[in-house]
């Protein structure tokens, strides 16, 4: 992958959640992250650095936008980025099920998360993240 700088971002109203999803993974070499209280300014951060980002991390339930829209008005700005959404909630959505089948979702994780889980799903993720640029690669080459 090229040398230019790598995003994450975790995207949740409650700050103690953000702060240890940041904490956690900022350890992994060769990403920053940022973590986010409010989905505005996340979305607006992502508009700004939309061609570094790898993977986002969303509550599903926030103030002024839901989770399932950020990841959309994302997906709509970089269709590669991974997407990650949790929440303590039971799902039983239609449209959840939509955007899981049409890939605006990628991943999904049920609050308590085990800092294991997190990582193991953040993993798969940048995992297919890199797959799919390589396959975009290659299309152009």
């Amino acid at each position: 992958m090229s040398t230019r700088k790598r995003l994450i971002a975790i995207i949740d109203d409650e700050f103690d959640i953000a702060q240890l999803f940041h904490d956690a993974l900022v350890t992994i070499n060769g990403f920053s992250v940022f973590a986010f209280t409010d989905p505005i300014t996340a979305l607006e951060h992502f508009a700004a650095n939309r061609d570094n980002y790898v993977i986002i991390i969303s509550d599903l339930k926030m103030p002024s936008i839901n989770g399932m829209d950020l990841v959309k008005k994302i997906k709509e700005l970089n269709p590669f980025v991974r997407t990650i959404l949790m929440t303590a909630f039971a799902i039983k959505d239609d449209l959840f099920q939509e955007y899981a089948k049409k890939g605006i979702i990628n991943g999904f994780l049920q609050k308590p998360i085990h800092l294991a889980d997190l990582y193991t799903e953040g993993n798969n993720l940048l995992h297919n993240y890199e797959l799919q640029k390589q396959k975009l690669l290659i299309k152009i080459k």
